[in-house]
């Protein structure tokens, strides 16, 4: 564990109960309190035994189970609920969730940002707006999975070459990581994607 298990109880250390185990199974351990990279190497197995185990149908009854716990703490149950229904459609695997990136006007006119259309308005939204709109998120940078959600005239959006991902990667990186012109992918047209 390095400078920073110095600091840290042998007794709450997993490395040094490890070592301990293993010192009483197998004599040669003895002694043996701190070897260089046990941690990392410890570090590693729990995370690919956690992603085995989240990945089988045990680990996604758990998973269930934990959820149908944290859903019946009041305050904690609305921020988990949001929290789950994002995530869900922002990492499904159907990959959906935005359709096309593309260049809007926005904080204000001349300000360009980009944003990914993610569907059309419909229901009450369509009826008290009307005409040709489509939902834009525009994402804040560097964390994605915040910003602004709002409907845009087909007319006011320009379209991008560009991949979603390859979108995704020049808003986190801030506007350093530009896509190559092989990196791009034809997408569809605006239009098609209202229609969707």
């Amino acid at each position: 564990m390095d400078q920073l298990g110095a600091y840290v109880p042998n007794q709450i250390r997993p490395d040094y109960w490890i070592l301990q185990s293993l010192a009483k199974l197998f004599p040669q351990f003895t002694g043996m309190n701190n070897i260089p990279g046990f941690g990392v190497i410890l570090t590693a197995l729990v995370l690919l035994i956690t992603g085995v185990v989240g990945t089988n149908i045990l680990g996604r009854r758990l998973l269930q189970v934990g959820g149908s716990i944290v859903k019946r703490i009041p305050i904690v149950r609305s921020i988990y609920m949001s929290v789950k229904q994002v995530s869900d459609t922002l990492f499904s695997d159907s990959g959906n969730a935005f359709r096309k990136a593309v260049l809007v006007q926005f904080p204000h006119q001349g300000t360009w940002s980009v944003g990914f259309v993610t569907g059309v308005p419909s229901g009450e939204i369509d009826d008290k707006l009307g005409g040709e709109l489509i939902s834009v998120f525009v994402p804040t940078t560097p964390n994605p999975t915040s910003g602004f959600l709002f409907m845009a005239k087909t007319a006011d959006v320009k379209e991008l070459d560009m991949s979603v991902d390859e979108a995704l990667k020049y808003v986190i990186s801030l506007g350093v990581v530009m896509p190559t012109p092989k990196d791009t992918v034809a997408a569809p047209a605006l239009g098609d994607v209202a229609k969707k």
